[in-house]
């Protein structure tokens, strides 16, 4: 059996048995909260616990360090349209100590795509393209800087209520301790 095939059989089971019942909610988040946070592992249940959020308390998104890169990407977009759209009145940026983007080798993962067959012509055509693979696959080297960086991203897009306040904490994925980097207040 594949994981896939584990998952839609106890998928089927889930649905039959009604057990999302308990899960019912709306698509607004109730707490009025978006979270930006990392997509590790261990938080997946350490965070919302941590901080006595349930099911449809708060929209979260997730990427790799929970990093806003980009001005005008994903990330960004998912947070504005939380704001704008499903009634989040405050932003918590959330990264967390040994995370994953703090020892990130881009030459590494480079590395890596090539031994999983991407071949060098298409890391070629990519960075001829403008786009410079090392400075996008980096990491951080201080989790606090990285969510001080985010928070200020978020803070001053000119996209975004300038009323809306936007907070930085980073979490022990051991103990789910919060440590304030940025009161948005």
């Amino acid at each position: 059996m594949t994981l896939l095939t584990n998952i839609l059989d106890y998928n089927q089971q889930f649905v039959q048995e009604q057990s999302y019942e308990e899960y019912r909610t709306t698509k607004f988040p109730d707490k009025r909260l978006v979270i930006l946070t990392c997509m590790d592992t261990r938080l997946v249940e350490l965070l919302p616990k941590s901080m006595n959020m349930k099911n449809g308390d708060v929209k979260i998104v997730k990427n790799a360090g929970a990093v806003v890169s980009h001005p005008f990407g994903s990330i960004m977009r998912s947070l504005l349209v939380a704001v704008y759209e499903l009634q989040a009145d405050e932003v918590l940026v959330i990264g967390h100590h040994d995370c994953g983007m703090s020892a990130i080798d881009s030459h590494q993962i480079l590395d890596k795509m090539k031994d999983r067959g991407i071949p060098e012509e298409t890391l070629d055509t990519v960075n001829y393209s403008g786009i410079d693979l090392h400075d996008w696959l980096k990491g951080f080297s201080s989790v606090q800087e990285s969510v001080a960086h985010s928070v200020d991203m978020i803070k001053n897009h000119p996209l975004m209520d300038k009323n809306i306040p936007v907070h930085g904490l980073v979490i022990s994925p051991e103990t789910g301790k919060l440590d304030l980097v940025v009161e948005g207040y």
